[in-house]
Formats: structure tokens, C-alpha cells, sequence
């Protein structure tokens, strides 16, 4: 009962505290339900520059004094039309216009940042800082996961049908390349949301660690995605406790508290093949 009162203690006494657990609700729901079609489809690169090349337009947007938000969405928009473009003419296979995309993008932000007077001013944008939330925050990933959440749900059976069998989709009329350029845009704003919560650094685990967990337990999409937000949200509330009372990083324990959840699926899933291999061998003795 003890351990129970100082575990919700802080979320009682804190505003602060009850904005945090409200955004990182809305950030494992999000992160991890488009992340599911991430990992089924191969993405987990794209994902992982995405949350890079967003940088530029975070650091535009704070020199002109506009929502960082916003510059972040215009940059992710951006590079991922652009990885789909360069992917459809075929000019380049889509692991290189990645790495062109996410190296210049990244590196135009850090170019970008070096003009300031300090580096300091965008830690919270590289490692992020889910206990500074604030309600306009809120609110903005709010609209976003409400749209993100309805295009998926909206599309279920064609984004699932294209990520186990494009060629089938094609068969019967599919557009796929339309769908892809459809999910890269749902994903660049994603990315952007969760850079709210965990920063740059560390979105693209929040988007890949708690889909890979799920699908070491299941093959079933809709079970898949419900795990997977179990995870996400279960070590949002883990490494925001831990940033409380510890004080480190929200975001690096976040990620941390993912990544052994993950460790304990893999570990889970091996043991049970194990066993599985070891019984009927004691049995037809």
C-alpha cells in the first residue's frame, strides 16, 4: 500500500506531473500504432531519419520566433514527400535517398544551431523533456494523434494489406505507392508529435522498440498493436516515474524502460521455443 501511495503521489500533488502522464498516454498510443506497420513494412530507417531531419525546420521556426511545431511539421512533411518521390521515380534505391535526406537535413540543423549563442537552447528538442509539457502542447498532440489515429483507422484494411502483400494489392486495384506516400505523411507527423515527449535523439525507438516487442508475442495486427501500446505507454509511465525521482532524463528513460521490456519479450518468447523444443523430447521417451 506504501509503494502503491508513493507511486501515484507525485501525479497526485503535481500539475506538471498529470500533463506529462496525459502526453506520454497520447504519444505510446500514437508512437506505437503507426510504429506496428513500421517494423511490418522495414521502415524502421525512414522512421529513424525522419526524427533527424525535422531538425532544420525546429531550428528555422526558433530563430523566426514561430511555433517550433509547426517549423517541424513543414521539415518532416517535407523529407518524407521527398524520400517518397525519389523512391517512385526510381532515380535512387530508397535506403540511399534516406541516408542523402537524413545526413543533409541533420546537418543543416546542427549548422543551424551552430549560429546561436548557445546549444543549450535546444537540448530539449535533441533528448527531449516530457515533464516541461504544457497544455498548448497538449492540445497540439492531441489534434494530431485524433488525425493520425483516424487515418489508420480509416484505412486499416488497405495499409494492412499492402504491408503482408503489395503484390495482391496491386492485383486487386490498391494504389500502393499512394498508400506509402499516405503513410509516410501520417508518420512525419508522428515523429513530430513524439519529439514533444522524448526529443529527437530517441523517437525513433518509441516508434520501433514497442512494435518489435509486440511481434516477438504475436502475428495478429490488431493484438500486435494492442501490445505494442501496452509497451509504449507502460515505459512512458515507468521513465516518467524514474525522471521524477531520479532526476535523469525523461526521455533516455523512457527509451531505457522500452528496451527492457523488449529484453524481457525476447527473453520470454526464447525460453518458450526452448521448452517447447525440450518436451517432446522428454515425451517420447
Amino acid at each position: 500500500m506504501t509503494f502503491l501511495n508513493d507511486l501515484i503521489e507525485p501525479f497526485i500533488r503535481f500539475q506538471f506531473m498529470r500533463n506529462s502522464l496525459l502526453a506520454i498516454v497520447l504519444v505510446g498510443t500514437l508512437c506505437a500504432t503507426i510504429g506496428v506497420y513500421v517494423v511490418l513494412r522495414r521502415m524502421a530507417f525512414i522512421g529513424d531519419a525522419l526524427a533527424h531531419t525535422v531538425l532544420p525546420g525546429i531550428v528555422f521556426a526558433y530563430f523566426n520566433g514561430i511555433s517550433l511545431f509547426f517549423g517541424a511539421v513543414v521539415a518532416g512533411l517535407l523529407t518524407a514527400l521527398g524520400i517518397g518521390w525519389l523512391s517512385r521515380r526510381e532515380t535512387l534505391r530508397e535506403d540511399t535517398a534516406i541516408g542523402i535526406m537524413f545526413t543533409f537535413m541533420f546537418a543543416l540543423g546542427i549548422l543551424l544551431m551552430s549560429t546561436a549563442r548557445s546549444f543549450r537552447d535546444f537540448t530539449h528538442i535533441l533528448f527531449g523533456n516530457v515533464l516541461g509539457v504544457t497544455p498548448n502542447d497538449l492540445t497540439l498532440i492531441g489534434i494530431v494523434a485524433a488525425i493520425v489515429l483516424g487515418a489508420l483507422i480509416l484505412f486499416h484494411k488497405e495499409f494492412e494489406l499492402t504491408s503482408f502483400d503489395p503484390i495482391h494489392a496491386e492485383v486487386i486495384g490498391l494504389r500502393a505507392d499512394r498508400l506509402r506516400y499516405g503513410l509516410l505523411i501520417l508518420l512525419a507527423l508522428t515523429v513530430v508529435t513524439a519529439i514533444q515527449a522524448v526529443g529527437v535523439v530517441l523517437t525513433s525507438a518509441m516508434l520501433v522498440t514497442p512494435a518489435a516487442t509486440a511481434s516477438l508475442l504475436t502475428n495478429r495486427l490488431p493484438r500486435m498493436m494492442l501490445i505494442a501500446v501496452s509497451v509504449a505507454i507502460s515505459a512512458g509511465v515507468i521513465g516518467l516515474y524514474a525522471s521524477y525521482r531520479y532526476n535523469v532524463a525523461s526521455g533516455a528513460a523512457i527509451v531505457l524502460a522500452c528496451t527492457v521490456l523488449f529484453g524481457l519479450a525476447w527473453l520470454a518468447r526464447t525460453l518458450s521455443r526452448w521448452l517447447g523444443n525440450r518436451l517432446p523430447k522428454r515425451s517420447a521417451l
